[in-house]
């Protein structure tokens, strides 16, 4: 125990006891003392510590100068004084040599006893003061009941060992410092081990909301990450659409150029050779457009095997919506015309995300479909009403909107999408139709039209 207890006073007081270890001045943020402090002075105040421990070392000198007895002259006195106040300076840059220091000023000041001084021994009254500066600096700056314990214990056994050689009678002052430097040291302790508890919680909460922001910067990232795929992933889903659409009719063209020569009775070389040289175009070109767009198919990716849906197939995707209970209302308006195969199976996809965005977030309400056949496009309105049942709203992906939009884009059309003030909401598209030649014109009525094509026509 002897041995362990040795190698722990060496290891905290004796190895390394005068390296340099400067008082750190207060920092902002972490200081509750310079919170307090006026902005044009808080830079000042940083250096407040230092300041103290050298108000206090005057003040061990001043004790040092008036505390001489009748018999010490002026120059005894200011030499003492000087002496005792050395090891309080000195422990604003190596405080644990300062309290060896502090230790062989009181034995070294006692054993010549310059002129005595009165009412102490073996410590004068700026000794006193000095050493128990010194033993609070060294634990508020090495926290540990062990250093503490240390010090206590070599001061008493120093001024119990001097007044013994000496042969003084010292009892009543190393009772007083045993007394005193315990409780300053308690209280040190306690103000070190609440600064730092403070400090730990602090470094915590900087720790925790640094984690937070990286957090929430990688759930941004992810964020316009998923939207990204999202967006490629639609961009993806079109480009298969429009690949099957253009394909097949570059193979309806195909076929129709290599029969056309057989319809006609012995037909002119210059007819025959123009249909053999649309079918080789039109074969190089539905080879170049598979070689081009088929890489947006990917490996585990089916072909449907029933043909895109159109708006001719609108009245079928109403009929399954209401069975799920949402009440919808079709209005078609205008000549109901063929539409190219892309621009129907866009049109039909649109309603069809427009009516289950309002069934996940409108549950019970009523929904209106109007199809618009105009003069250059077709226009398509999706409205639906407040939520009015129990059932809480469906959150979706959030990326509805943004295929739709994507699909518009992709055909040079308008939209928009807007809630409405009784709590509905509102989407409007126009996509761009171009007209024949010789026109087009239908016969309105009830949603029922026909196509009629002139000589000219498409």
């Amino acid at each position: 125990m002897l041995r362990n207890a040795l190698g722990s006073l060496q290891a905290d007081l004796v190895t390394g006891a005068f390296v340099f270890r400067p008082l750190p001045p207060l920092v902002e943020g972490e200081s509750r003392v310079l919170r307090r402090i006026p902005d044009r002075w808080r830079r000042s105040a940083r250096w407040l510590p230092h300041a103290v421990v050298l108000a206090l070392a005057a003040l061990v000198f001043l004790l040092g100068i008036t505390g001489g007895s009748w018999q010490s002259t002026a120059g005894e006195q200011a030499g003492v004084a000087v002496f005792t106040a050395f090891p309080v300076v000195l422990s604003l840059f190596r405080p644990v040599g300062a309290f060896w220091i502090s230790l062989g000023t009181m034995a070294l000041l006692a054993a010549t006893w310059v002129g005595g001084w009165e009412a102490t021994y073996p410590w004068s009254v700026a000794g006193f003061v000095a050493h128990l500066v010194v033993i609070v600096q060294v634990v508020l700056r090495f926290s540990g009941p062990r250093i503490a314990g240390e010090m206590w214990v070599l001061t008493v056994v120093s001024g119990i060992v001097v007044a013994w050689v000496t042969g003084e009678d010292g009892a009543d002052e190393i009772v007083g410092m045993g007394v005193a430097s315990a409780l300053l040291l308690s209280g040190a302790l306690l103000v070190h081990g609440w600064t730092s508890a403070r400090l730990e919680v602090a470094a915590k909460e900087q720790e925790v909301a640094a984690k937070e922001r990286e957090v929430v910067a990688k759930e941004e990232v992810t964020r316009a990450e998923r939207s990204k795929r999202f967006l490629l992933e639609e961009r993806t889903t079109i480009a298969r659409e429009l690949h099957d659409v253009v394909a097949h009719h570059m193979s309806v063209v195909a076929i129709q150029a290599e029969a056309a020569p057989y319809r006609v009775e012995n037909p002119p070389p210059e007819l025959a050779q123009a249909f053999a040289t649309i079918r080789e175009n039109a074969v190089a070109a539905l080879a170049e457009l598979r070689r081009v767009l088929g890489v947006v198919r990917a490996e585990d990716y089916e072909a449907p095997d029933a043909p895109q849906p159109t708006l001719a197939d609108l009245d079928a995707l109403l009929a399954n919506v209401r069975d799920t209970g949402l009440t919808v209302q079709q209005t078609v308006t205008g000549a109901v015309r063929e539409l190219p195969q892309g621009v129907g199976l866009s049109a039909y996809r649109i309603v069809q995300e427009a009516l289950s965005n309002a069934m996940r977030h409108a549950p019970g309400a009523t929904a209106q479909v109007e199809v618009a056949y105009v003069l250059g496009g077709l226009g398509l309105r999706v409205v639906n009403g407040p939520p009015t049942a129990e059932v809480p709203p469906s959150p979706g992906a959030g990326h509805g909107l943004t295929g739709m939009r994507e699909r518009v884009s992709m055909l040079g059309g308008e939209m928009t999408a807007e809630g409405l003030d009784d709590g509905g909401y509102e989407v409007a598209v126009f996509l761009p139709v171009a007209v024949a030649d010789g026109g087009e014109r239908g016969v309105p009525g009830d949603g029922e039209g026909e196509r009629v094509e002139d000589e000219g026509g498409a």
